[in-house]
């Protein structure tokens, strides 16, 4: 029987195929590719495979058809249709493992730092090292899942130089500060350190005094903070002091009294930019439905705060509602066009900060219309 015509895909037609050995030896295309280097057939074409066959499998070696330009490497077999694809080698592999390592060599540096006493504090008692690493490390989970706080307007607060951050106060506990704290550090481009001016209650409180003055809260006095904003840093001052975060719950978001304007001198006299800061969510943490006025004097605070948690549920109503939070930083208000003598000016102070107070106050409505849910 005459030998049939075979023309593979891709190629020209070829001629007759002349033995069996040859037809094998055509199929097996990469044993072909493998022997092209070494048999004479290789170098002989196309012609080579129009001889009569023998039957033996020393048949000629077919060389590459026309446009062909035969090459050493064996070509990749083609996968089937059900065949899975190769798994890539993975590129992090190791990743994971050198992450903890890096991280327990940090630690261990810290602790050795710790022990040997090489660490730094300013002269108000500010540890940097200590708050990046252990203190916001505390506070960032509060911050970020139970509160999931968002923040706005971060631009406003200067890359360098100070600037005077004013917010209203709210919550029962002073968790406003703390947030307020972390926002700053962890949203500005410049990751600056926002120093609080805290009450003098903090400071006689064991523990609290210590830990306050470690994370870069001074004294609420207008010499320190007057230091802080000309050595150029950040500081945050809540006017309404005990008044806003004791007040009852009925009263939430109602900015009370800034005081005789203290700080609008401050910073007249150290030229700094006024930030006005509003903080929705805080007033719900701890809904203040009563004061017991009695016992907070007795234990020499300025309010024994009773809400629907506590102090019914003992140490769990401790635990803050987990609402949502949202802080605004506004529009600066520039002081450094005042003369030096303008700190002096009573009516300037009162002006400069009734325009602080009646931006947060608006800043707050705004946000709790545009607010969808306390929780969400």
């Amino acid at each position: 029987m005459a030998d049939a015509k075979v023309i593979p895909f891709g190629d020209e037609p070829r001629s007759r195929r002349g033995s069996a050995g040859g037809r094998r030896q055509h199929a097996k295309d990469g044993a072909a590719k493998r022997s092209q280097g070494s048999g004479p057939g290789s170098a002989q074409g196309s012609g080579a495979g129009s001889g009569s066959g023998s039957g033996s499998d020393s048949g000629p070696v077919h060389g590459p058809g026309p446009g062909r330009t035969p090459g050493p490497l064996k070509p990749v077999p083609e996968r089937d249709a059900g065949e899975p694809e190769p798994r890539e080698p993975r590129e992090r592999d190791g990743d994971s493992g050198s992450g903890w390592e890096r991280r327990i060599a940090g630690g261990l540096a810290f602790l050795r730092r710790r022990l040997t006493g090489e660490y730094e504090v300013d002269e108000f008692g500010y540890d940097k090292e200590l708050t990046d690493q252990v203190l916001m490390s505390l506070i960032r989970p509060l911050y970020e899942n139970y509160f999931r706080v968002e923040v706005k307007g971060i631009e406003n607060i200067p890359s360098d130089g100070g600037a005077l951050v004013v917010a209203n106060h709210s919550g029962t506990l002073p968790l406003d500060g703390l947030m307020m704290q972390v926002a700053v550090h962890d949203n500005h481009p410049a990751e600056r350190h926002l120093r609080l001016l805290a009450a003098d209650l903090v400071f006689v409180l064991p523990v609290f005094n210590e830990l306050a003055r470690k994370a870069g809260h001074t004294l609420a006095c207008a010499e320190d903070a007057e230091r802080l904003l000309q050595r150029g840093e950040v500081v945050g001052v809540m006017p309404e002091g005990f008044k806003g975060i004791g007040k009852p719950f009925g009263d939430r978001y109602k900015l009370q009294r800034f005081g005789r304007g203290g700080f609008v001198s401050t910073a007249l006299r150290a030229g700094v930019p006024i930030v006005p800061c509003s903080i929705v969510g805080a007033e719900e943490i701890y809904p203040m439905i009563g004061n017991a006025r009695t016992l907070a004097r007795l234990l020499g605070i300025p309010y024994f705060p009773v809400t629907p948690t506590f102090p019914w549920l003992g140490p769990l109503g401790l635990l803050p509602l987990p609402t949502k939070w949202t802080i605004q930083f506004g529009e600066p208000i520039p002081t450094d066009g005042y003369p030096p003598e303008a700190a002096e000016d009573p009516m300037l102070m009162f002006n400069l900060t009734d325009q602080v107070r009646e931006q947060i106050q608006h800043t707050l409505y705004k946000l709790l219309v545009q607010r969808r849910s306390v929780f969400f």
